[in-house]
């Protein structure tokens, strides 16, 4: 197969374009550039989620704490630096030694030490609008983001020193630059991609999960990146790695002892979305999302294809967390947002 903009419909002439993207997503062999809008709007299409995750994220950030699972960032920050090297869990010593740095700056406050995690979750809402603004437009940008913030989940780890935050913002960046690489593979946009691979190993080992969905859409869209994709990842993976490989050397577990069980599997849309409604809504909507249009694709393999990794992965070693899955909320929240523009554009034709 060749590489193109769609992966099962032959090349349109180009009388036929229109019947291939109806929602006029672009056409052509890369990403679809949005329709000329003012620098204003696409400033307010990041901005304006930017501000709402922030104030969202700072509500009750400085909470009493700490909470249970904040309990090793608390440790992490008021430990030396050669006790953070010597406890816990190997994989997360690249965050602890964040957060005894962040502390030796800011304190050890409830609100100083899950300022990482605001910060991140901020930067990530501007992100996902900004780069679904490039894909789909200031409109479908602006909506994406608006969604992602207020996600419950998206909150309650932001309120939280815990790595899923920063963990997070490696995943919409990693994306967001996997599709600049892709649109014109330069050696400094490889680069770039290869580093952030690094910081999304580093800050969770189970995220690299998301380099499957990217392995996807590489080989379905442009397989010739491939070999310059997969020397990119090769490196990128390699300090992730080896974490993996002193943990294991010394007998760390790397999550949870659970099993997917149909139990835990049901819970999955609540405990990821943080209601099973929002859960059920976006899910439906993502559905109106999936034609393989490259653009929808990208989202598509984003938002599905790490949970059936992790659910394959997790029938040979207990590694099953839903919050392992939070870095594929960006990709819902898009799609979710996608599907309301594609709703609103064929009534408004009707």
């Amino acid at each position: 197969m060749n590489d193109a903009e769609t992966m099962v419909l032959p090349r349109l002439r180009p009388a036929e374009a229109s019947g291939e993207d109806p929602w006029g997503e672009g056409p052509g062999a890369v990403p679809g550039r949005p329709p000329a809008v003012t620098p204003v709007w696409r400033i307010a299409a990041w901005l304006v989620p930017a501000l709402m995750m922030a104030a969202l994220s700072a509500v009750r950030a400085g909470g009493p704490g700490p909470r249970a699972e904040e309990v090793p960032a608390w440790h992490a920050a008021t430990s030396s630096w050669r006790d953070i090297l010597h406890w816990g869990e190997v994989t997360g010593a690249p965050y602890h030694l964040l957060i005894r740095a962040w502390a030796e700056a800011f304190g050890t406050s409830e609100l100083a030490l899950r300022g990482p995690s605001v910060l991140a979750m901020t930067a990530a809402a501007a992100l996902v609008a900004a780069t679904a603004t490039r894909m789909f437009g200031p409109g479908t940008g602006l909506l994406a983001g608006a969604i992602f913030a207020l996600l419950p989940t998206s909150a309650r780890y932001a309120q939280e020193a815990q790595p899923y935050a920063l963990t997070l913002l490696a995943a919409v960046l990693a994306t967001a630059l996997l599709m600049l690489a892709l649109e014109r593979p330069t050696v400094w946009r490889l680069i770039a991609y290869g580093g952030s691979v690094v910081l999304l190993g580093l800050c969770h080992v189970v995220a690299l999960l998301l380099l499957v969905g990217h392995c996807w859409t590489v080989f379905a869209f442009r397989r010739g990146v491939a070999a310059r994709w997969l020397a990119a990842v090769a490196v990128g993976v390699l300090p992730a790695a080896a974490l993996l490989w002193s943990a294991m050397g010394q007998g760390a577990r790397l999550g949870s002892v659970y099993h997917p069980s149909s139990r835990l599997l049901a819970e999955l849309p609540g405990q990821l979305f943080g209601r099973a409604a929002v859960g059920g809504v976006l899910l439906g909507l993502a559905l109106f999302s999936l034609p393989l249009r490259y653009s929808a694709a990208v989202y598509s393999a984003w938002a599905a294809v790490p949970p059936l990794a992790l659910l394959l992965v997790a029938q040979a070693a207990p590694i099953w967390e839903p919050q392992y899955l939070l870095f594929t909320l960006p990709a819902w929240a898009t799609l979710g947002a996608v599907a309301l523009v594609r709703l609103a554009t064929r009534r408004t034709d009707l």
